[in-house]
């Protein structure tokens, strides 16, 4: 059972962006917007990403660094940070997922799950 204290959730929207993507190249551009709701008890600062992204023919790419768009954002309980990124793959879909490594008030660091969300070529999926 989780400890009420330590409670981020995250979601995700996607869109594919046409206008960088280049299908005869096998590239596929995705922008993702992220919202991150600390529905906990303290308040919790986001120290890492670890992301892993699975294309559609199974390859897997793993990225790992500091803070989300170069911030580490301090979340109070109740409050929320949004942000804007983007990837490339090199089939029309694949999935996203991973989680955030936070720092809660009270020196606890734990991690914000983020569940798997699909990125698809609008017309890709049957």
């Amino acid at each position: 059972m989780s400890d009420p204290r330590y409670q981020i959730d995250v979601s995700v929207t996607t869109r594919y962006l046409p206008a960088q993507s280049q299908p005869e190249q096998s590239r596929y551009a995705f922008s993702y917007k992220v919202t991150i709701v600390n529905n906990g008890e303290l308040p919790a600062q986001l120290l890492s990403r670890h992301w892993i992204i699975t294309d559609g023919d199974g390859r897997v790419q793993e990225v790992r660094g500091a803070g989300v768009i170069g911030q580490q954002p301090h979340i109070a309980p109740g409050a929320s940070h949004t942000y804007s990124s983007g990837t490339v793959m090199a089939t029309q879909v694949g999935t996203m997922q991973g989680s955030y490594q936070m720092l809660a008030e009270d020196g606890k660091r734990f991690d914000a799950i983020i569940a798997p969300f699909r990125l698809a070529v609008p017309g890709a999926l049957h």
